[in-house]
């Protein structure tokens, strides 16, 4: 296999952050210094600084709701990092961001694989939002929202947009651009005072406390690893 999957399946870390430390020289197979796509077995002696990487571990799927003021972080040294405030026993990381003013759903995993799987925007995979504004949007605004908005020079795809009350719709978008519905109300003159994720493709946020986490579902892995098993 490819070593980025290795280094992934072994639970430190994506397939594009290994890639990253693979250029940076910090990956080694069998003694000698790792390039990208080089190809991999059991038998290779991988090490990452020097440290050896061994087997792939149990595979780790949660989603929490995360509280307004956590950061989507694994920097250890950033205060009120995702990590140390969920405290898992095992390495894990959050696929993707909410932003530290943001609540709501987020995984967090040690499968490198489903990084991209479901951050790759091709894949429209849903992600939908509940959005308080801070006065009432009409509804050409909550029309435009849905057909597009242009940030940072360029067009939001179409999204499923509904009324939730005056100030509050519900939006449901395939992409993730940064910041991207704060952009969008901005763009129309609102400013957003809540945003909530509740869900991801076929991960609903429900009833699920703040703060608190669950390990996703069987029905909610054989959506979310077509085709395979998790270890």
């Amino acid at each position: 296999m490819r070593l980025n999957k290795f280094i992934a399946e072994t639970g430190v870390c994506s397939r594009r952050e290994a890639d990253k430390w693979i250029e940076a020289g910090r990956v080694t197979c069998n003694g000698s210094i790792a390039t990208l796509g080089t190809q991999v077995n059991d038998a290779d002696e991988i090490r990452l600084d020097g440290a050896l990487l061994g087997a792939k571990k149990k595979q780790i799927y949660i989603a929490l709701n995360k509280p307004i003021g956590i950061i989507c972080t694994t920097e250890p040294d950033v205060e009120n990092n995702i990590i140390d405030f969920v405290n898992f026993s095992e390495r894990i990381f959050p696929v993707g961001r909410l932003d530290k003013d943001s609540e709501g759903l987020i995984l967090l995993t040690n499968d490198g694989d489903i990084v991209n799987e479901i951050l790759r925007s091709e894949n429209n995979h849903e992600k939908e939002y509940r959005v308080t504004l801070d006065r009432p949007i009409t509804d050409l605004s909550l029309q435009m929202l849905a057909s597009g908005v242009k940030i940072m020079g360029q067009m939001t795809k179409p999204s499923k947009v509904s009324r939730l009350g005056a100030n509050a719709f519900r939006i449901v978008l395939t992409q993730g651009l940064n910041r991207q519905i704060r952009r969008m109300c901005s763009a129309l003159g609102y400013k957003v005072q809540r945003l909530k994720r509740v869900r991801i493709m076929n991960i609903e946020l429900k009833n699920l406390d703040t703060g608190k986490w669950r390990h996703l579902t069987d029905d909610e892995l054989a959506a979310l690893l077509p085709g395979r098993e998790p270890v």
